[in-house]
């Protein structure tokens, strides 16, 4: 079928026309190259965009910008949300990896300012066998100069994100003002890739006479279906009363993941039927259903335990929430949410490739998410938690799931009496006070967590 001829075609005629006969050098073939990737994902989105009615018409793009500068002129607002767009490309030598990126010294973190003005880069977690750990980082620590060079606002990818070299931290307390430096110096050894443990923490913890089994899990990743299975044999044999699973940090991933955690955590009375339902645009006219599936149970049984707690932030994104909003259905008032709202997001990316472009990996919004009983308003405001409680970004952080950790707290009451604690009716201050907050008396500048990709991936095509 013959396109409609348009401004841009024509633009593109004639100086194609230019490139042949200047120098008597036909350059047609490097033109082609250079905007092939982006007349490609145009293409793509015109089909399968699940907002395809935003897209600008082709005459106002600049189809020689980057990949990623190009999809961002293009993507609807209702694509993106508080400085983060779903929609994204990556390339295939960086995605899918067991290992980092690049050299790390496996910290994850958030630069914060203090009311003195003084900056500092607040551990949220550090990763195993990595550089931090051999050199006695903690989550909670707060490191405010590196080689005796304070923190500046901006250091963060310099010492964080993409370190190059060893250096010297120095840690501080915070006294709600400014920074006590304390005789305390660690010395980093050099960045080295490491390998990312999404299931970062795993316990089996006893609460007023009862097993819970407690994970944090940092993003469902391609490649944890080994490490979900382990998991899920070990709780099985110890046969848990209770489960706490922590997606404070969470920002979402795969959803074939998701599936298969959701089916390992949903009642037996569950097996089989609809877990998520994905709804394509009105063009595509077509609906898919990944199953709550007892195949991906080690085993095939369900687990029989009395309430799912689980921890949320503004953090926890897209796949995560999947969880929380797909599991509602089943569990009822025995799924728990404790924390703060989730991010909202109810959209997920399809996986795009190109022959052409073999080097990029298009991640295109293409679908809806619902739970079975089609549930889907949450982009506006999120989940929202059973009881509030929020992380203090600027108090005591303490390991996970223990005695200082804030946010489990009102879950440990919850499993001892059956009750949440009472806060006091003392006015918002106190409220909030009592609650925790993001980082009273702190501004953060910064947080790796927040930055990263809000992705719910759908690989099933």
């Amino acid at each position: 079928m013959l396109k409609k001829f348009s401004y841009w075609t024509a633009s593109l005629l004639f100086l194609w026309g230019t490139l042949l006969t200047s120098c008597f050098q036909d350059r047609s073939v490097e033109y082609y190259a250079l905007i092939q990737p982006k007349t490609w994902m145009y293409e793509v989105m015109q089909q399968y965009y699940l907002f395809y009615e935003d897209l600008p018409s082709e005459e106002d793009l600049n189809f020689f910008n980057k990949p990623q500068d190009f999809l961002k002129s293009v993507v609807s607002s209702q694509d993106q949300k508080n400085g983060v767009t779903f929609s994204h490309v990556d390339s295939v030598f960086t995605t899918s990896r067991a290992t980092s990126e690049t050299p790390t010294f496996g910290i994850e973190g958030a630069m914060v300012q203090v009311p003195s003005g003084a900056y500092a880069i607040r551990v949220l977690y550090i990763q195993p066998d990595s550089p931090a750990e051999e050199a006695g980082i903690h989550r909670g620590d707060w490191i405010i100069s590196a080689d005796n060079k304070k923190m500046k606002s901006t250091d963060y990818t310099k010492y964080i994100s993409n370190p190059t070299q060893a250096y010297t931290f120095t840690l501080g307390s915070y006294n709600g003002e400014e920074f006590d430096t304390i005789p305390q110096t660690v010395q980093m050894p050099a960045p080295r890739y490491i390998e990312e443990h999404n299931l970062l923490s795993q316990k089996m913890l006893e609460i007023g006479g009862k097993k819970v089994a407690y994970l944090l899990y940092n993003e469902f990743g391609d490649q944890d279906e080994e490490a979900l299975n382990q998991w899920f044999t070990d709780i099985a044999s110890a046969n848990p009363s209770d489960i706490i699973l922590d997606l404070r940090y969470n920002p979402g991933g795969y959803l074939n993941m998701a599936q298969k955690l959701g089916s390992m955590l949903a009642p037996q009375s569950a097996q089989g039927q609809p877990f998520v339902k994905m709804t394509y645009n009105d063009k595509l006219n077509q609906e898919e259903v990944l199953k709550v599936d007892p195949a991906l149970i080690p085993g095939g049984t369900a687990l029989n335990y009395t309430n799912l707690y689980i921890l949320t932030t503004s953090n926890t994104a897209s796949a995560s929430e999947v969880i929380i909003n797909c599991l509602k259905p089943y569990l009822k008032e025995r799924l728990i949410q404790v924390g703060t709202a989730t991010f909202g997001k109810n959209i997920g990316q399809q996986l795009f490739t190109d022959e052409q472009a073999p080097q990029l990996e298009f991640w295109l919004t293409t679908i809806y998410l619902s739970n079975s009983e089609g549930f889907k308003d949450y982009f506006d405001n999120g989940l929202t938690p059973d009881y509030e409680q929020a992380e203090d970004m600027s108090g005591t952080l303490g390991e996970f799931a223990s005695a200082e950790d804030a946010l489990i707290q009102p879950v440990f009451t919850h499993i001892q009496t059956g009750s949440f604690p009472v806060l006091p009716e003392e006015g918002e201050e106190t409220l909030q006070k009592s609650r925790g907050n993001s980082g009273k008396n702190i501004r953060i500048l910064y947080n790796s967590i927040a930055s990263k990709p809000h992705t719910a991936k759908n690989k099933l095509h």
